[in-house]
């Protein structure tokens, strides 16, 4: 099998779009990345009369978070989520009813072939959307500090550290921050978060491998790193399952037509 390939993230500044990236990435690669800053985002969080509608089960997490920026920010995510996935789903996004998995991973009602990942810092936020199997993003800002004796020790496979060693001084805080970022994509692509070692796999040349370096047969995963918006480094870990989905992905060819019908107000009442 031909690794998968990770779609290049798309820059989206507002929630009109542009969206047409979107559903062609997931049509052709089986998933889609999306950036945006949520103050790119926050005229909409401000001004939008249908905030409710459009946060739907997470307008009541919303309106008791006493910090303004924080719920905001809260606002904005879950704006960016709903909105990919209406892009993705050809349905209107208030229309989509968001929900969490233990330890808090969103996921769609109804559609459980497509698979969400988020990940945010400082001013950055990245969803990721898959519709062939599961999918881990994570977001650094690019000049973060790192403090490479401690991630040796307790993030980095011997191999991984050898390969560090033989960089110039120079390249390796850029090096060991891809390195972290794409193994955080690949645990969150898990359901694992934090709980998984990270010493206990790699990555040598952006394969995954095993702590002495020897790859592993990766052919149903693809794993990319890009920089975006100038400032950030994003890593996706993207999974094929390897099962038969439809080409078309709008809401009724993937949903069962019961549940279409209640969601498009068309079931007898």
């Amino acid at each position: 099998m031909d690794r998968v390939t990770c779609a290049v993230p798309l820059h989206v500044p507002r929630p009109s779009g542009p969206w047409p990236g979107v559903r062609e990435n997931l049509s052709r690669l089986g998933n889609a990345l999306v950036c945006t800053t949520w103050s790119e985002w926050l005229p909409s969080v401000l001004t939008t009369r249908r905030l409710p509608q459009l946060l739907g089960a997470d307008w009541p997490r919303y309106r008791r978070t006493p910090d303004a920026a924080v719920r905001y920010r809260f606002a904005a995510s879950r704006l960016l989520i709903k909105n990919t996935a209406a892009a993705a789903l050809a349905v209107p996004p208030e229309d989509l009813d968001l929900a969490y998995r233990l330890g808090g991973r969103p996921y769609l009602r109804g559609f459980d072939q497509i698979e969400l990942s988020l990940s945010h810092t400082g001013d950055l936020i990245a969803v990721g959307l898959s519709r062939t199997g599961r999918i881990g993003v994570d977001v650094e800002p690019a000049e973060r500090p790192v403090r490479l004796e401690l991630l040796q020790t307790q993030v980095f496979t011997p191999a991984e550290a050898r390969e560090l060693a033989s960089l110039p001084e120079n390249e390796r805080p850029g090096r060991a921050l891809r390195l972290w970022t794409l193994k955080e994509a690949y645990s969150k692509a898990l359901g694992q978060g934090l709980r998984l070692g990270f010493k206990e796999f790699g990555f040598i040349d952006g394969r995954l491998s095993t702590p002495d370096g020897s790859a592993v047969a990766d052919g149903e995963w693809g794993f990319a790193t890009y920089p975006v918006m100038d400032r950030y480094l994003l890593s996706a870990a993207c999974h094929d399952a390897g099962l038969s989905t439809a080409g078309d992905t709008s809401a009724g060819t993937m949903l069962d037509q019961g549940f279409l019908a209640a969601m498009t107000d068309t079931a007898p009442r």
